[in-house]
């Protein structure tokens, strides 16, 4: 069963009038970057198990039927939730919207993404992680209280690179964003490069050990990340990412 498209608030280049402690939020930095340690240790109370499954579960990912090309690079999964207490809410499975103002290639169309695995979307690892990054938000998180969880496979081969970002330099069209590596093998590139909303390069990162995260404030910042390609020496390459979309969800 599936319902309309869940919908965030267009806030892309706004900025919040209410400002965290200690100062205004011009004052705060619109990103911050983890080493792996942050959700290591955050998982390291999760079963072995549980963490396990939870990152396996990348090689299970259907391929991406909206990118247009013969041969599919990337394969993915999607979910929403409700940010409660003591719990994520699963939402009823809805299609992925971005408006063409924030991402002209593939915006403003309903994309329909596979489901999240049940025993993922259910499971500790992804609580753990999601509820980690929220308190590592780099503003106010007042207001916002639903999440979107993107399972993302891109691969490269010799013949073909992979595009973790067709769109180029974006922005998502949400409040907060959060990208952690999950899985990267076999693979040159994939920089990420952040910019002001005058297209000035404000942060440049490679991502290259599992859990290594950037979370953005999705309304202050642009972000891009170069094509995939195989390493010297081989065929095909594989880069695995989580992304967590964070807004207030819709109103009445």
């Amino acid at each position: 069963m599936t319902t309309a498209p869940l919908r965030a608030p267009d806030t892309s280049g706004a900025v919040p009038g209410n400002a965290p402690a200690p100062g205004p939020l011009d004052q705060v930095a619109p990103f911050v970057q983890f080493g792996p340690d942050l959700l290591a240790a955050a998982l390291a109370e999760v079963p072995e198990d549980g963490v396990t499954e939870f990152t396996d579960s990348w090689h299970d990912l259907p391929a991406d039927a909206h990118l247009g090309t013969a041969t599919p690079y990337r394969f993915r999964r999607y979910g929403s939730f409700r940010l409660l207490p003591d719990r994520l809410e699963k939402l009823p499975h809805a299609a992925f919207f971005q408006d063409r103002t924030v991402n002209k290639v593939n915006g403003g169309v309903d994309r329909m993404f596979a489901p999240l695995d049940d025993a993922v979307a259910s499971g500790a690892a992804l609580r753990t992680v999601v509820r980690t990054l929220f308190g590592r938000l780099p503003g106010p998180r007042t207001g916002i209280d639903t999440c979107g969880v993107h399972q993302i496979r891109v691969t490269a081969t010799t013949d073909a690179e992979g595009h973790p970002a067709p769109e180029g330099i974006h922005q998502d069209g949400h409040s907060y964003v959060a990208q952690v590596l999950i899985r990267r093998e076999d693979v040159e590139g994939a920089e990420s490069t952040l910019y002001d909303l005058g297209r000035r390069r404000i942060h440049h990162a490679l991502l290259t050990t599992p859990m290594e995260t950037i979370v953005l404030d999705d309304r202050r910042v642009l972000h891009g990340v170069s094509p995939v390609r195989p390493a010297p020496g081989a065929r095909t390459g594989v880069r695995d990412m989580l992304l967590v979309d964070f807004f207030p969800g819709p109103t009445g």
